[in-house]
């Protein structure tokens, strides 16, 4: 049995391009759809755009996880589950994956009975996160290299289900957007993500297409989603191609990246006056002098509701990424400061 894709009984998540309801685009990580069903199992069609990487989409049958690589260009069908018993059952299919792809869903088929259920109730609580491949969950998965540098890979090892936010908002039981993206810093022409032009979060923050690979930015609409709780994790790439920050910390150019840097925060206030915002960075190696023009800006603004936090090993956990473990131990650092803070940051 065929299903709309707009069908009232879909659940989407993240933020999605869903300018075209009948079609809609996953740009984001940890962007998902999910869906309970009677019947033996389901496929969809999607349609895919590489930038860079091999492009995997994550899919969780009834609990249990795997991974299905997409073609490079153009559509593609995938069985999420088949031979299923005739009861029951819920998948989330979800994007493992910063804009090193974009994929549009294009079909969604049942097997079986073929009846949509009632999808699982969103939480109330909702938190953003604006960060770099640490918070996109880059080389999540290859947990014997915790605490090493990263090996060789195309792709295949990362996954937004176990980056450090997202198992933050399932501890706390929160609707998660991941505004991530590996390689981005926060001014425009630095870090690594998309040479030669390099956009940074300054310019990608407020978008929901964002990679000049894959074509022209489009604006996201604020009105579709309010956080309560927002966490900044940029500051980790921005060294690059000239770390300023460590050499001269209260230099011209640091000083320009901590005006830059203040102006984005306020940007973010202004789409959500009563948010919890949390500056930060993670435990990938970095110099502290970041954290500190964090910690500067944080006193600079004033505001009782903008929040510095850092973890224990911060900027010297690890020099490659962060695997699943280490993730978890981020995850329950951040819940706790969270968790401190005043009751009413859940208020909507």
């Amino acid at each position: 049995m065929k299903i709309e894709l707009d069908h009232e009984k879909l659940q989407y998540s993240g933020r999605i391009d869903d300018s075209n309801p009948k079609r809609p685009e996953f740009i984001f990580p940890a962007s998902s759809l999910t869906f309970a069903f009677l019947g033996t199992g389901a496929a969809v069609v999607v349609c895919n755009r590489k930038a860079y990487w091999d492009n995997y989409v994550g899919i969780i049958v009834d609990g249990v996880q795997k991974k299905v690589l997409l073609p490079e260009q153009g559509s593609a069908r995938l069985v999420l589950a088949e031979g299923l018993p005739e009861r029951e059952h819920q998948v989330i299919l979800f994007k493992r994956q910063d804009a090193c792809h974009e994929f549009a869903l294009e079909e969604l088929e049942i097997f079986g009975n073929g009846v949509l259920l009632e999808p699982p109730e969103k939480p109330h609580r909702k938190i953003e996160v604006y960060g770099d491949s640490v918070s996109a969950g880059e080389v999540s998965e290859l947990e014997e290299y915790a605490g090493k540098p990263d090996p060789v890979h195309n792709g295949e090892y990362s996954n937004s289900w176990y980056s450090y936010g997202a198992i933050a908002a399932r501890k706390l039981n929160a609707q998660i957007h991941d505004i991530a993206q590996g390689g981005i810093a926060l001014l425009d022409g630095t870090g690594w993500f998309s040479a030669p032009a390099y956009p940074g979060m300054e310019s990608v923050w407020d978008k929901v297409h964002y990679c000049p690979e894959l074509g022209k930015m489009t604006d996201w609409d604020f009105s579709k989603y309010t956080p309560h709780v927002v966490i900044a994790a940029i500051g980790q790439n921005d060294n690059h191609p000239e770390d300023y920050m460590k050499e001269d910390p209260n230099g011209e150019k640091a000083q320009y990246w901590k005006k830059r840097y203040e102006a984005w925060i306020k940007k973010i206030r202004e789409k959500y006056p009563k948010a919890a915002i949390i500056l930060a960075t993670t435990i990938l190696e970095h110099d502290p002098n970041w954290d500190a023009a964090i910690e500067e800006v944080c006193q600079r603004l004033g505001d009782d509701r903008v929040y510095h936090f850092q973890y224990t090993n911060n900027g010297r956990g690890t020099p490659g990424h962060i695997r699943i473990s280490e993730a978890e131990k981020m995850a329950e650092e951040l819940c706790r400061f969270i968790e401190a803070l005043p009751g009413t940051i859940w208020e909507s």
